[in-house]
């Protein structure tokens, strides 16, 4: 082979985009529109009742993501969830595809409260409802009914960080925080309805829309979201805490670093919601620096 062409099938290949770590938690729509009717998909749609009822990926069952957001509250209602799962049909080793039309927030905080739950297998369809529709795949508006199974949760506690926890690594340092909010809630410029505004001491910050497309809805290639990552500092690697105002912005957080290879991320579901309205926490208010 001359040195040239050796040389260009090089070049090309480093231009090569790099493929996520765990390319697993994600489907995309094409993959799922050829496997829906053979491969045992239980499809939730995270958007609202009447976006579900004008049409729908076939097969999907609607979840009420506000309802889920509210009735997670901090981890412990072990049987309330199997109730509610069980009547969705799932268990332990269901397959689970979930999607909404909110750039990933709604069906990534569903995503990791199954995954809080013990489902092992669940993934983001890629591109959302948007990706979807704009693929013009077979949109179905027959609501689906589950057969209720009898599934036990059982609570990963890796998964999930306390206020309590959060404190102890501001101590210790032993896990990395990330604040997912947008730049003027982090400043403390936009406190919403909250008692305080600021941020975490030491508290890195990453805007969750930074991680998605925003036109396709669509997570950026692995090589923006590496350089994303590190540009602000944020080692994968190490163990990681990511929060919001609810849990919902923080739980595309936690997706997009286990996407990309993290195995220690924690979602700290209560989040400002819990720590801007405490007295007993330390707050940094960069507003007024």
């Amino acid at each position: 082979m001359p040195i040239w062409i050796l040389l260009l099938s090089l070049t090309v290949s480093n231009l090569a985009e790099t493929d996520y770590p765990n390319r697993q938690l994600l489907i995309e729509p094409g993959q799922l529109a050829k496997e829906i009717n053979n491969n045992g998909w239980r499809i939730l749609d995270v958007r609202s009742a009447q976006a579900h009822a004008a049409g729908h990926v076939p097969q999907a069952m609607r979840v009420d993501g506000s309802e889920w957001a509210k009735a997670f509250q901090d981890g412990k209602d072990a049987s309330g969830w199997s109730k509610r799962l069980s009547e969705l049909g799932l268990t332990r080793d269901s397959k689970v595809v979930v999607y909404d039309d909110a750039s990933n927030k709604d069906a990534a905080r569903v995503w990791w409260i199954l995954k809080f739950w013990g489902v092992r297998d669940v993934r983001l369809l890629h591109g959302m409802w948007n990706g979807w529709k704009s693929g013009g795949y077979e949109q179905s508006k027959l609501i689906m009914h589950a057969i209720p199974t009898d599934f036990e949760v059982q609570r990963q506690e890796g998964r999930l960080a306390t206020k309590q926890q959060i404190l102890q690594y501001l101590q210790d340092k032993s896990a990395g925080i990330i604040d997912a909010r947008t730049e003027a809630e982090f400043t403390g410029k936009n406190k919403l309805n909250n008692k305080f505004g600021g941020c975490i001491p030491g508290a890195k910050h990453l805007d969750w829309a930074d991680l998605v497309e925003s036109k396709t809805q669509r997570f950026k290639s692995a090589d923006e979201l590496k350089s994303l990552f590190a540009s602000h500092q944020i080692d994968l690697n190490k163990p990681q805490v990511a929060h919001c105002q609810s849990g919902g912005r923080s739980s595309v957080m936690n997706f997009a670093m286990e996407l990309m290879g993290a195995k220690a991320v924690r979602n700290y579901h209560a989040s400002w919601g819990e720590w801007g309205n405490s007295d007993d926490v330390p707050i940094d208010l960069k507003a007024n620096k």
